[in-house]
C-alpha cells in the first residue's frame, strides 16, 4: 500500500506537457523563418552578394509585419512567442543591416566603422528590451498605443540601409563617414524618445467598397517592389524620415488637448442658485444719489 501511494504521489509530481494547438505553432514558424532570412542576409554579406541581403532583409521585415497580425487573427498569442520575436528583431533588425553595412563600406574605417556597427547593434537591442518593459506599464497614457516611442527597429533597418540603395541605383558611393554618422544618427533616432505613429489602431476592418482598391495598392506595391525595389526602397526610406516630426507634433496636440480637458473637469460646475457674494460697503451709502 505504501508503494502504491509513493507511486501515485510521483505521478501526481511529474509534470505533465499538453498538447499545443496548431495555431500556436504558426506564428512561431512565421518568426524562425524570419530569423532564417536575417541569418542567410549576414552570409551572403561576407560572399559579396550585397543585393541579396538587402532583400533578405526586406524579407525578414515582411515576415516581421505579418506574424503578429496572424497571431492575433487566430488567437496564437503566447508569451514564448513574443520573447521569440524580439529575439528576430534584434537579430534581422540589430545585428544584420550592422554587419552588412560594415562589409559593404564601414570595414574601410577600421576601428571606427566596426564600433558604429556595433553602436547600431546595441541601440536595436536597447529599443526592443524599452519596448517590452513598457508594454505592461499601468501608467501609460491612453493614447501610447497609438505611437512607438522611438523608430521601431524594422524601420530602423530599413532606413539604414539608405546608402546602399543609392549606390545600386548608380548615384555615387557616400564617403564611409558619411555612412558612420548616418548610421549612429538612425541608431539615436530608435532610442530617442521621439513619438512616432505604430498605426496599430487603423483599425482591423475595412469599408465593403475599399477593398477592391486595397487588394490593388497591395498588389501593385509588391509587383514595383520586385520589379524595381532600389527606387522603392529609397523613396520609401526618405519619405519615412521626413514624417518622422508629423507624430511628434501630433503627440503634442493630443497631450495639449488632454491637459485642457483635465483642467476642465477639475473645475467646479457653477450653480444656477449660485449667486455672487455682495459687494464691500463703501461708505457711500448716504452720499445723495446724484454723487453717486
Amino acid at each position: 500500500m505504501s508503494d502504491f501511494n509513493e507511486r501515485r504521489a510521483f505521478e501526481f509530481r511529474r509534470p505533465r506537457f499538453r498538447k499545443i494547438p496548431v495555431r500556436m505553432l504558426v506564428p512561431n514558424i512565421i518568426t524562425l523563418l524570419a530569423i532564417v532570412a536575417g541569418l542567410t542576409a549576414i552570409r551572403l554579406s561576407t560572399e559579396g552578394r550585397f543585393e541579396l541581403a538587402l532583400g533578405a532583409i526586406v524579407f525578414a521585415a515582411l515576415l516581421d509585419g505579418i506574424d503578429g497580425r496572424i497571431a492575433r487573427l487566430i488567437k496564437g498569442q503566447s508569451k514564448f512567442g513574443a520573447e521569440l520575436d524580439s529575439l528576430a528583431d534584434f537579430v534581422n533588425f540589430g545585428v544584420a543591416p550592422g554587419l552588412i553595412l560594415y562589409f559593404w563600406q564601414l570595414h574601410a574605417l577600421g576601428n571606427v566603422g566596426w564600433i558604429a556597427a556595433m553602436v547600431f547593434a546595441i541601440s536595436a537591442g536597447l529599443r526592443l528590451a524599452r519596448f517590452n518593459a513598457t508594454m505592461d506599464d499601468p501608467d501609460r497614457p491612453a493614447d501610447a498605443a497609438n505611437y512607438f516611442t522611438g523608430v521601431p527597429a524594422p524601420a530602423g533597418a530599413i532606413t539604414v540601409l539608405l546608402p546602399m540603395y543609392l549606390a545600386f541605383l548608380g548615384l555615387p558611393h557616400a564617403p564611409s563617414s558619411i555612412v558612420a554618422i548616418y548610421m549612429l544618427a538612425i541608431a539615436a533616432l530608435m532610442v530617442s524618445r521621439l513619438p512616432v505613429f505604430s498605426g496599430k489602431r487603423a483599425g482591423s476592418r475595412v469599408p465593403r467598397d475599399m477593398v477592391p482598391a486595397i487588394i490593388i495598392f497591395t498588389v501593385l506595391f509588391i509587383a514595383l517592389l520586385v520589379s524595381y525595389p532600389w527606387y522603392v526602397l529609397s523613396i520609401g526610406s526618405v519619405l519615412y524620415l521626413a514624417s518622422l516630426p508629423l507624430g511628434w507634433v501630433s503627440r503634442r496636440k493630443q497631450e495639449k488637448k488632454a491637459a485642457e480637458a483635465k483642467a476642465s473637469a477639475n473645475q467646479p460646475p457653477m450653480s444656477e442658485n449660485t449667486m455672487p457674494p455682495p459687494l464691500a460697503p463703501t461708505g457711500d451709502e448716504d452720499r445723495p444719489p446724484r454723487l453717486n
